[in-house]
């Protein structure tokens, strides 16, 4: 049976092959967007594959990003901003090679926009804060929500909880 899942896995280790994947993004107005640097800034203060997944929204290979490991209690931050996006309160083990939630750690944290790439119509998840692409939504997670943020490690930090 084919699935979105499996999909979307295929798209994905196709682009392993050929190490980040690039895919075209909305132009969204950096005006919208609290925190503003220019395409030179950007690249001075990310390496060279967080700029590709954050500004040009490229997507990691799977099974590559420590974090979709993480188990510890803390916090994940936009990779170019810091704010706060998802509690590992929310993770989940998905089986997709991303690190995955349920929610966001407000509603706020984050935006979205249709993503039409690769012949898919998806969900394309930004930090509210800097426009930075983080990945995509779907509607195949866990209880409570049923959602699944399929977020890309690049795209983070992780702040671990204060012991």
């Amino acid at each position: 049976m084919i699935t979105r899942r499996s999909v979307l896995g295929a798209v994905a280790a196709g682009a392993a092959g050929v190490g980040l994947a690039w895919h075209p993004r909305a132009a969204m107005a950096a005006e919208a967007f609290a925190v503003k640097f220019t395409d030179d800034e950007w690249r001075k203060r990310l390496s060279p594959e967080q700029y590709a997944v954050l500004r040009e929204s490229a997507t990691e290979p799977p099974f590559t990003s420590p974090l979709d490991r993480e188990k510890r209690r803390g916090s994940f931050a936009c990779a170019g901003c810091d704010q706060e996006l998802f509690s590992s309160a929310t993770k989940f083990e998905s089986g997709t090679g991303w690190p995955s939630f349920w929610a966001p750690i407000a509603d706020t944290a984050v935006g979205t926009e249709r993503d039409t790439s690769f012949g898919m119509v998806r969900v394309a998840v930004h930090c509210s804060r800097c426009g930075g692409h983080l990945g995509h939504v779907f509607d195949d997670g866990p209880k409570p929500t049923g959602l699944r943020y399929c977020m890309n490690g690049l795209a983070m930090t992780f702040k671990p909880l204060a012991a």
